[in-house]
């Protein structure tokens, strides 16, 4: 997990003392998780949980009756009735959709918080506002915590805000420049947006206004389950937590506090949104299920399921490098056909003995993995029958290739080992070796390049439940040294451009990394952004430019490029197997 990265810190501060706002010990499965890293950790302790006395002191009787006795209370009941179909909805999305691990579902914390200190707080309530009594705000205070953790109550006012060092912290699960109120990521799917958002936040006064801490974007899960759509926004940003924790007690408040996302304007189509009415629940949820039926019917009358295709495509003498042109011009792109129990994808390019070699992930069908093949390119662009370069045994992409003096070395993408491993050709082009694991844990996408007597690498680290989230970079002073992790880490947490898409390129003493653009697919775009200032201390980026494949009719996505000499190559999806058009 990339909490993992945050359990140990080498400052010798104080560790920092947290406490916990809860309703009851049984929280969420992504908040418990949370409270696993404080204790496991060597820096953090929590020293108070406070329990809110008003949650569920009011308990319902269950109804009884039959399902025409429950319609007929439906009926009388105006709320009941308002809220019918979204009751209907969650219903349906909890008996059909498949969760393996729900960050949502109820873990009892309290083997965890065994010999902490309790107290139980009645909260004034003002609505949906809790403020606490300034007798409990004494005793908080008097505990001189750093950090309060908000996993429970409602909206907070008044002086619990202030009652910690550096705040009440909380989670708020959408993007909160476009989405305030709730449900959490349902409205997401609701108005079509490929992003669903995360962020954890020092509470204020402003209800969603607090100051942002750190965001990170999601890909919003297609089709219309909810229970799905929460999964990756839910686990992927519950190391948040952990990662500021660690920040404060490495760097000092200075350094997170310089961090804190700038607030900008309310965009949100609502000023507040709210669960959806019935006719809202209808109009989104009606056409959505006739469309899957239909699909289904498909399916069942052809007894395929639409094939997907990865394939690479060359391009020669282009004089134009794309992130100069504003829409970058692609056509002269010559696509590569593949045998059709298999695909071609991520394709990088080496000069080896006054040829140029392209090597990419060759992926068998019948296997369910990628190898790692190769083909020497001809001057008009062709290659042949490529052979296997590296087989691992299991699934391998991504083959990062490149040169370090007399040395050819590849760092493959094996996540599925939970490893980066450096290979060392010892035979070109069909014998590696292992010369080096540089980092322990799952992890995608790797580039490296050598830059003012430094060894810099980025990686695309993964969340096991929450996919490939968030761009890292590291630094050595070797190639095998042993990495440094780099202050302004996580690079990215924005699926549009947290994973790696090519080769680090130079050109003009410019740096250029090649990005992928997930949001709407996986590996949907290409984009392109300059590193305008890197040191061991600094990072700095901005955007250029973003290559979609709607520039070719066939595609679907795009999500690598790399560029040697006159040859470019790049790869692209299509929805079948058969010879695509070259334009």
């Amino acid at each position: 997990m990339i909490s993992d990265l945050y359990v140990s810190s080498k400052s010798d501060r104080p560790p920092l003392r947290v406490g916990l706002l809860l309703d009851t010990p049984v929280l969420a499965a992504a908040l418990a998780g949370i409270v696993v890293d404080i204790q496991r950790s060597d820096f953090a302790r929590i020293e108070l949980v406070v329990y809110n006395g008003s949650a569920n002191s009011v308990v319902s009787p269950p109804e009884s009756g039959s399902r025409l006795a429950t319609l007929w209370r439906v009926a009388r009941d105006s709320n009941r009735r308002a809220d019918l179909g979204w009751a209907l909805y969650t219903k349906a999305d909890q008996r059909f959709s498949r969760v393996e691990e729900d960050p949502l579902a109820g873990v009892d914390c309290t083997p965890l918080l065994e010999g902490v200190e309790v107290m139980r707080v009645e909260p004034i309530t003002k609505r949906f506002v809790h403020r606490f009594p300034d007798d409990a705000l004494d005793v908080i205070r008097a505990k001189r915590l750093d950090v309060l953790l908000r996993f429970g109550f409602n909206i907070l006012r008044g002086g619990i805000l202030t009652a910690a060092k550096y705040g009440v912290w909380s989670f708020h699960h959408g993007d909160n420049d476009y989405y305030r109120g709730g449900p959490a990521h349902f409205w997401e799917m609701h108005e079509h947006n490929p992003l669903s958002g995360a962020m954890l936040q020092i509470l204020t006064e402003e209800l969603d206004g607090g100051r942002v801490l750190v965001k990170g974007l999601f890909a919003t899960e297609s089709g219309m389950s909810l229970r799905r759509n929460r999964v990756q926004p839910y686990w992927g940003s519950a190391h948040f937590v952990m990662a500021k924790l660690w920040e404060l007690h490495r760097f000092g408040w200075e350094h997170v506090e310089a961090r804190a996302l700038v607030p900008t304007t309310y965009l949100g189509r609502r000023k507040i949104y709210r669960r959806p009415e019935n006719l809202e629940i209808a109009r989104w949820a009606v056409p959505q299920i006739l469309s899957r039926a239909g699909r289904r019917v498909w399916r069942a009358a052809t007894g395929m399921e639409e094939p997907r295709h990865w394939r690479i495509a060359i391009r020669m003498n282009s004089s134009h490098y794309l992130w100069e042109e504003a829409q970058p011009d692609m056509r002269g792109f010559q696509w590569i056909e593949s045998p059709n129990d298999r695909f071609y994808a991520d394709p990088f390019l080496i000069a080896h003995e006054g040829k140029h070699w392209v090597f990419f992930e060759e992926y068998r069908y019948s296997e369910e993995r990628g190898v790692i093949a190769c083909a020497e390119l001809t001057e008009e662009g062709a290659i042949g029958s490529p052979p296997v370069a590296l087989d691992t045994g299991k699934h391998a992409s991504y083959p990062y290739i490149f040169r370090d003096g007399d040395s050819i070395y590849m760092i493959p993408e094996t996540m599925q080992q939970e490893a980066v491993s450096l290979y060392r050709c010892v035979r070109f082009p069909d014998k590696w070796e292992i010369q080096a694991e540089l980092f322990r844990g799952p992890a995608v996408d790797t580039s490296v390049w050598t830059q003012d007597g430094l060894w810099w690498f980025f990686v695309t680290l993964v969340e096991r439940r929450g996919g490939a989230i968030g761009l890292y970079l590291f630094f050595s002073e070797s190639l095998t040294g042993k990495w440094q992790y780099h202050p302004s880490n996580p690079i990215s947490l924005d699926v549009r451009n947290a994973r790696g898409a090519g080769a680090i390129q130079h050109r003009g003493g410019r740096l250029i990394r090649p990005s992928q653009d997930g949001s709407k697919r996986y590996g949907y775009a290409v984009n392109f952004r300059e590193i305008t200032q890197i040191t061991p201390e600094r990072y700095e980026e901005r955007p250029l430019v973003t290559v979609r494949p709607s520039w070719h009719p066939s595609l679907l996505a795009m999500h690598t490029y790399n560029r040697l000499g006159n040859f470019e190559i790049i790869d692209g999806l299509t929805r079948g197997r058969s010879k695509i058009r070259n334009i």
